[in-house]
């Protein structure tokens, strides 16, 4: 089942966050109780040090004679530990291209507006740290509006708060059109630096020239947010990838867009009907922004939604290939608990 934003969303900030969780784990105590250990039977020297009684003269020297055998472990033993608070414990938390592992807030709609800092929380503790956010004002009858009355320095305090971070956000086409000036100035507030077009909303049997408008709208939109430091993007569906006279809707607005006003945010999903995002990242390099991950079963002849992994797509190409495309960052938007499911994978594929 296709995904549709209605109108679209939004997030943003200013710093990533780290990629590794600080907190040691049961390997990292394990690793410094054996060196603890090693050191309180003298295999490991911890240096000299001055007490009242040796102040101004070298203490004796407290090395004890030990063997190649005790040696060579404890130095395994350091070097293990060395390696493991560089990596952070990120062995566990490694993510595709490095970038923060983010998520969609759309599938989260039915308790974001209700319960904002819970919903947050919520989404932290699955180990995301960045999420995309929706417009509030054009996302209101989604169940965005009650964070309508939210500042955008205020939602981000909320948002950094949770121990997460924002800088991607849907919008609405005629929101933009009509308000541009005061979501840019949201925008910033909030700390983004991707104001996304959910969709044009075009109507059903919109012609090709329907279509080059709409680019063209979207062009001078760009170049707004371009001078005010924001890169403004243009998220897909699957109207996009049908055909008008033989000619692929995508394709057409590929080449109507200004590269530099207009960046591209793939959603994965029309691997459904046959498009794949690397082939796109490939045919036109540094045109895209972010990308929207879910994942199809190929034995389900109407698509069904699968954690990432276990579907058609080709992760392991499909990142490679996002390089060439100039993919920014990634957010995973499926039902919460695909999403959820997905999380090991997607930390397996780094």
């Amino acid at each position: 089942m296709e995904t549709l934003h209605p109108t679209a969303p939004g997030d943003n900030g200013d710093e990533r966050p780290l990629l590794a969780s600080s907190r040691p784990t049961l390997l990292g105590n394990r690793l410094f109780s054996m060196i603890r250990a090693c050191a309180d039977r003298g295999t490991v020297t911890w240096g000299s040090r001055l007490t009242p009684k040796t102040q101004g003269r070298k203490e004796e020297s407290s090395v004890r004679t030990i063997s190649r055998r005790q040696f060579l472990a404890a130095s395994t033993m350091g070097a293990a530990a060395a390696t493991y608070l560089m990596r952070g414990g990120s062995e566990l938390r490694a993510n595709p291209l490095g970038f923060p592992l983010g998520c969609q807030t759309w599938p989260f709609r039915e308790t974001i507006g209700s319960d904002f800092d819970g919903t947050l929380r919520r989404i932290a503790s699955d180990g995301y740290q960045t999420i995309e956010m929706c417009s509030p004002p054009g996302y209101e009858r989604y169940g965005f509006g009650p964070l309508a009355s939210l500042k955008g320095s205020e939602m981000r305090a909320k948002i950094q708060a949770a121990g997460l971070q924002c800088e991607s956000c849907h919008f609405g086409f005629t929101e933009l059109k009509e308000h541009m000036d005061e979501r840019v100035a949201w925008a910033h507030e909030l700390g983004l630096k991707q104001m996304i077009i959910s969709t044009f909303a075009l109507p059903k049997g919109a012609t090709m020239a329907d279509w080059m408008q709409a680019a063209g709208d979207a062009n001078k939109l760009g170049g707004r947010a371009h001078e005010a430091g924001i890169q403004l993007g243009f998220h897909n569906h699957d109207f996009e990838f049908q055909k008008i006279d033989g000619n692929l809707i995508y394709d057409k607005l590929m080449g109507a867009f200004d590269p530099a006003a207009v960046k591209m945010q793939f959603q994965v999903e029309v691997v459904r009907l046959g498009y794949k995002a690397a082939d796109y990242f490939e045919k036109y390099p540094g045109r895209f922004v972010s990308i929207h991950l879910s994942d199809w079963s190929a034995a389900d002849p109407d698509g069904k939604e699968v954690p990432l992994g276990q579907g058609v797509v080709d992760w392991k190409k499909t990142f490679a290939a996002a390089r060439t495309g100039g993919v920014k960052n990634y957010f995973l938007e499926m039902e919460p608990a695909n999403m959820k499911a997905s999380l090991a994978y997607v930390h397996g594929l780094s």
